[in-house]
């Protein structure tokens, strides 16, 4: 390619980008046909404390199952290499 084929092509995509219409993609058309007729409800920007967690344990007790996992992870593999074989 020669650098006058490259200055063309620069100059295609200036003007690609400088169009005043572009389409919009494929989900933006489908959501604005599906929300035409049954347009969506408000949403609130973050959930209540009622919708935070689909489980009843608190957020110190998942910490603590998690190190403890851990813990036994390490002592797990602690006991494995001291073995003899």
């Amino acid at each position: 390619m020669s650098e006058r084929d490259d200055e063309k092509r620069e100059f295609d995509l200036r003007w690609a980008d400088g169009a005043e219409h572009k389409e919009p993609s494929a989900r933006a058309r489908m959501l604005a046909a599906r929300w035409k007729d049954n347009p969506p409800g408000p949403v609130p920007f973050r959930a209540g404390p009622e919708h935070r967690g689909s489980s009843g344990r608190s957020s110190w007790m998942s910490t603590a199952l998690v190190l403890g996992c851990v813990a036994a992870v390490i002592v797990l593999l602690g006991y494995v290499n001291s073995r003899p074989y």
